[in-house]
């Protein structure tokens, strides 16, 4: 595509969310409550197209179909199925939660009350690394599009995308993001539609033939790629596992709980957006299949693309629209949640809404900067650590997402809880001691990851039902020395 039209199509669909946010909050006085929570303002409809919104972000155009290349059918229905669970989970303890803390806004505030001020800096801080993660890898995707789609320096894009969103968010806070979030997924869901009807009504049956086929040079290369493949059920569990347990601590959907008119909009509103995002990642995994059939891709994190070649502009238009306008609704989702985190549960709301919006502007260029691959002492900032720096956060999630939400369980303990996260962490040393040694078992709490170098499912499954039965472990021992 010819650059100056890519800059065109760039700055019209930034430019447009631009004023939907900003028109959004100009006739409002927002107070720090509102501008954290939009609280009880959002219908059923509403909230499903936020949630769906802002958790696709212009990942799906990358992940889904790497994975696909990658490891087969059951990793493709791993990652659907991680994308949705987290959903179908708030609309299950999300009233809840919402019930015992009216006045929350964060996961960490409820945290707080159940356990204490150690666990919500704790819950804050695993928070807080796994949505700056999320915030910079989109920044890196969005570069790496509008390259693949347009030949545009990758820097641009990201400097574009986040002054916008940054204007609107820091001036806006939730409300202006939710304002975005409908815009932005009807915007998705008729782009997506319509250029996934172009694609498949070409020769499906090639299609078909192409996802069961085998990568020709995947001994070489590790890349299996076929949705024949049927053995790759422990690593498709493993994201299962790994994402759920982190997207749970995902500000940006808690937000969305208290933003909810009542618990029944909540309840709905999640599950219209899980129902909306498995079949998406399901079909995007799918296509990595079929370019895996072609053969390897140059850059497999981009295999998607490779079915993009050849086609004409209105198709390539089409996708920079779609990429801006997915890169914006998880952006400032991400913006606003890393905000409500750092001035709710790290600083123990001693932020006031000025000091919440310096934090909003102050991370953009610092997720930016991380953007570009840096290497700082040692450390490069590429896909493989932006991977494992995921699996971390994971990991972390695993540990402490039983702990959490077992407190819903009134025979939960709350020392136990706060007991039972380290306990999950213990666990996964102990399950390295099993296996191998001493040193593999602190190896998995850095690197959670098999010989392949994939999310290591024993490894989550030991954190996960290790602080587990910790939790209740001791709740029943310690209910019976206290009573």
């Amino acid at each position: 595509m010819d650059l100056n039209l890519a800059y065109v199509l760039m700055i019209a669909t930034l430019g447009f969310f631009g004023y939907v946010g900003y028109h959004a909050v100009t006739k409002k006085e927002l107070e720090q409550d509102e501008f954290l929570s939009a609280r009880g303002s959002q219908s059923s409809l509403r909230i499903g197209l936020s949630l769906f919104a802002s958790g696709m972000g212009i990942w799906i155009l990358f992940g889904p179909s790497e994975v696909g290349y990658w490891g087969g059918f059951w990793d493709v229905v791993g990652y659907a199925v991680s994308a949705s669970t987290p959903f179908l989970l708030l609309a299950y303890v999300g009233p809840m939660i919402r019930k015992r803390l009216p006045e929350g806004v964060t996961l960490a505030d409820y945290v707080r009350m159940k356990i204490g001020r150690p666990m919500q800096i704790y819950v804050g801080i695993i928070s807080v690394i796994y949505m700056f993660t999320f915030l910079f890898a989109e920044f890196t995707a969005i570069g790496k599009a509008m390259f693949v789609l347009s030949g545009m320096n990758p820097l641009i894009p990201m400097l574009a995308v986040g002054a916008v969103t940054t204007a609107y968010t820091a001036y806006g806070g939730l409300p202006a993001s939710l304002q975005t979030d409908r815009f932005q997924a009807w915007v998705v869901l008729w782009l997506i539609s319509v250029l996934f009807l172009i694609l498949f009504v070409g020769d499906i049956g090639t299609i078909i033939s192409d996802a069961k086929a085998y990568n020709p040079e995947g001994e070489m290369n590790w890349s299996i790629g076929s949705m024949s493949y049927m053995e790759s059920f422990s690593s498709g569990l493993a994201l299962v596992v790994a994402i759920t347990a982190a997207e749970m601590f995902s500000q940006g959907n808690w937000q969305r709980a208290w933003a909810s008119e009542n618990d029944d909009a909540l309840r709905k509103g999640s599950i219209l957006a899980a129902v909306l995002v498995f079949p998406l990642v399901f079909i995007l995994g799918v296509l990595g299949t079929v370019v895996a059939a072609k053969g390897t891709a140059t850059d497999p994190s981009a295999a998607f693309f490779v079915l993009l070649q050849d086609v004409n502009l209105f198709f390539v238009a089409g996708f920079i629209v779609l990429g801006v306008a997915l890169v914006c609704s998880s952006v400032d989702t991400l913006q606003n949640a890393i905000t409500a985190s750092i001035s709710r549960d790290l600083s123990d709301a001693r932020m006031n809404l000025n000091h919440a919006r310096i934090a909003t502007i102050v991370m953009i260029p610092i997720a930016i900067y991380l953007a570009t691959g840096p290497s700082i002492g040692g450390f490069t900032f590429n896909a493989a650590s932006v991977f494992g720096i995921f699996l971390f956060a994971d990991l972390l999630a695993a540990a402490t997402v039983l702990p959490v939400f077992l407190t819903l369980w009134s025979r939960i303990n709350p020392k136990a809880s706060l007991i039972g996260g380290i306990c999950g962490l213990f666990s996964v040393v102990l399950y390295g001691v099993y296996v191998s040694d001493l040193s593999t078992g602190i190896g998995y709490l850095i690197s959670p990851t098999n010989e392949f170098g994939l999310a290591n499912l024993s490894v989550f499954l030991s954190a996960l039902i290790g602080s587990g039965m910790a939790t209740v472990i001791l709740s029943e021992v310690m209910n019976q020395l206290e009573q």
